[in-house]
């Protein structure tokens, strides 16, 4: 059996993704495999599978020696299981950067597309054979566009995720603004979540210079109620910077609707980065960065010291 899974802090696309290409393998390519998960999935994913029916894939933290996997929607080791190299990798279909550090033990499909969605990749490679999938999978690949595309206000949107999105959704008679609104209202339900629960949600590891970061994103439509926080989200930020061996952890409020973010800024390293990596003047302990929306294509290929 096959085990398909995406990134730790799993969000709609790495939740999704591995559940659309199960049922490829399975159904389509008679291969026995499962989607699984590396963590609890974010509010929004939760909705998708919720809306759409679906099983929530089961949760695992570590993977055994020479079992059979096929990373999706990441690349990078920091956000897999330790023992990632360990597995026998199959294939990877990402839309990322490449990080370079997973190891094969044989020659592998790897298939890596400068699109804003893995799902998107996966309407691709799985072609025709896609009129055979139940409208749930036609829906969650539909409903992965619209979130890493925040309904195509992002800048790593691309004509081609539009159109599939678009054509998605006529064929199963979707409104994707009634959609998007709705996913959108999900994940800014964070009053069950703790300050560090938060700034683990939707986190990648990544380092600049000498500092390793945990950089955490939260899109929402009500930022308010994330920036009410701010104060305790950054005094938990250096206990789960120590727990998870970082040594900062950035925090990016995302407002879909007014298309910024503010980043929180708890202490001096914070400041300067902020400065060196988007020109911007800190004057209190919070800054905010217009037109910043993308983690990966704004974010990260911008950080400095």
């Amino acid at each position: 059996m096959i085990k398909i899974f995406g990134h730790k802090a799993p969000d709609t696309d790495s939740t999704g993704s591995p559940i659309i290409w199960a049922w490829y393998l399975n159904e389509i390519k008679k291969t026995p495999a499962q989607a699984i998960l590396l963590g609890s999935p974010n509010m929004e994913a939760d909705f998708v599978l919720r809306h759409w029916g679906l099983e929530k894939p089961a949760i695992i933290q570590e993977i055994s020696p020479n079992e059979p996997i096929i990373i999706v929607d990441t690349n990078n080791p920091a956000e897999l299981p330790t023992s990632v190299n360990d597995a026998t990798i199959l294939a990877i279909i990402d839309h990322h950067l490449l990080v370079g550090g997973l190891k094969s033990k044989n020659p592998i499909e790897v298939t890596m597309r400068p699109l804003a969605c893995t799902a998107t990749i996966m309407h691709d490679l799985i072609g025709v054979d896609l009129a055979l999938a139940p409208p749930a999978i036609k829906g969650m690949m539909l409903s992965c566009i619209l979130s890493d595309t925040l309904l195509f206000r992002s800048p790593t949107t691309t004509n081609h995720d539009r159109a599939v999105a678009e054509a998605l959704a006529a064929e199963l008679g979707v409104n994707m603004t009634d959609l998007a609104d709705k996913m959108f209202a999900a994940k800014s339900d964070i009053s069950a979540f703790s300050d560090a629960a938060l700034l683990r949600m939707d986190s990648k590891e990544y380092q600049v210079a000498d500092k390793k970061l945990r950089i955490s994103v939260l899109e929402t439509t009500s930022p308010n109620i994330v920036l009410e926080r701010k104060l305790s989200l950054m005094q938990a930020m250096p206990l789960v910077a120590a727990e998870d061996g970082a040594d900062q952890v950035l925090l990016f409020v995302v407002d879909i609707l007014r298309e910024e973010a503010t980043l929180l800024v708890p202490n001096a390293l914070v400041a300067e980065m902020a400065r060196a990596s988007f020109g911007a003047l800190v004057t209190g302990d919070t800054v905010t960065l217009p037109g910043i929306m993308s983690r990966k294509k704004q974010i990260i290929p911008a950080l400095k010291l």
